[in-house]
């Protein structure tokens, strides 16, 4: 069983699963049976954070999380975010006033199949609504026994101070890993400062740093990786080099590339909680994994070295992904 560490005022396993891949994103969704029993070793793991959102999907991945957990239910720190909303032309939009946030709680319970929702998360931060209007219908859900503790998700320091102070911010999600470090300058010492935890998503780069891609032809037609400009051929052997003098540090230590990458992140401070995606039992487990390798003084030297905060060449989304991002 992996250890536990402390979001906040809540609890978890040290390392968290992240669900969305089991119904969109990265290839088809091709086996809800193998995704449900990576759910369930998963909880047998000490995982307990499991992370869904309504508009992965759409929909459905809340439903297959819910449908995996009915029997389990008081084993897992359930997870979900409202906020995203997609464009005709399909840019993402946030949306979050009152309303909505009560609208989409209620969607969530229902197809979740549970009663209340351990974590709630703004998943975008809406620029058209103040942000106490949102934290104002979120802190009544709490007050309602709908929700239990509330997130927020690649929000800047000025609207988590915000935020925070219409209702305690337990955790933070953003992207953070080695390829994206852009919360370590002003987001995350706001956050320690508040005592809000940190909930890495993509800690892998979205399996890059695993070595395991190697070119745009390794990833299957529909996987948002192809239209993403790090994974562009332009970037790509640039971005490829670096992973393999990573590779390199693993073998050293005996483990994985994506161990190495894993446990750089849970290095950052006992309230980080990763939470790598995966649909697969045998990469799940080689993840956890990681939460028991301890990183010493000269092996994060050595990756910091070998992966600099700005060695790695593309942005983080095409132009249409990333306007809502770091509101």
């Amino acid at each position: 069983m992996i250890p536990t560490r402390k979001l906040g005022q809540l609890t978890v396993g040290a390392q968290g699963l992240g669900c969305m891949g089991m119904s969109q994103a990265y290839g088809v969704r091709d086996n809800d049976d193998e995704s449900i029993a990576t759910i369930h070793r998963a909880l047998d793991l000490g995982v307990t954070l499991l992370d869904t959102a309504n508009v992965y999907g759409p929909e459905t991945n809340e439903r297959l999380v819910g449908k995996a957990i009915a029997d389990r239910r008081d084993r897992v720190v359930l997870a979900t975010k409202f906020g995203i909303v997609w464009g005709e032309d399909g840019s993402m939009g946030a949306r979050g006033d009152a309303a909505y946030v009560k609208q989409s709680c209620d969607a969530s319970l229902a197809r979740l199949g549970v009663d209340h929702i351990d974590l709630y998360y703004q998943h975008r931060v809406d620029p058209n609504v103040p942000i106490e209007e949102t934290w104002g219908a979120l802190s009544e859900l709490v007050q309602a026994g709908k929700v239990r503790y509330l997130g927020i998700s690649e929000a800047s320091a000025a609207t988590i101070r915000g935020a925070h102070a219409v209702h305690p911010v337990t955790a933070l999600q953003s992207e953070w890993s080695l390829w994206t470090r852009d919360i370590e300058a002003e987001v995350l010492p706001t956050c320690r400062e508040l005592g809000i935890g940190i909930v890495p998503f993509s800690p892998l780069g979205r399996g890059f740093l695993t070595g395991a891609i190697t070119s745009t032809a390794d990833l299957p037609a529909d996987d948002l990786r192809r239209r993403l400009p790090r994974f562009a051929e332009d970037n790509l052997d640039s971005n490829l080099g670096i992973v393999a003098a990573l590779r390199e540090l693993a073998a050293e230590k005996g483990i994985t590339a994506g161990q190495l990458a894993l446990a750089w992140v849970q290095s950052r401070g006992d309230d980080v909680v990763p939470i790598p995606g995966t649909k697969r039992r045998t990469y799940l487990e080689e993840n956890v994994a990681a939460a028991e390798i301890t990183l010493t003084a000269d092996d994060l030297a050595r990756i910091d070295a070998a992966a600099p905060a700005t060695a790695f060449a593309g942005a983080r989304y095409p132009e249409h992904l990333a306007k809502v991002a770091g509101r």
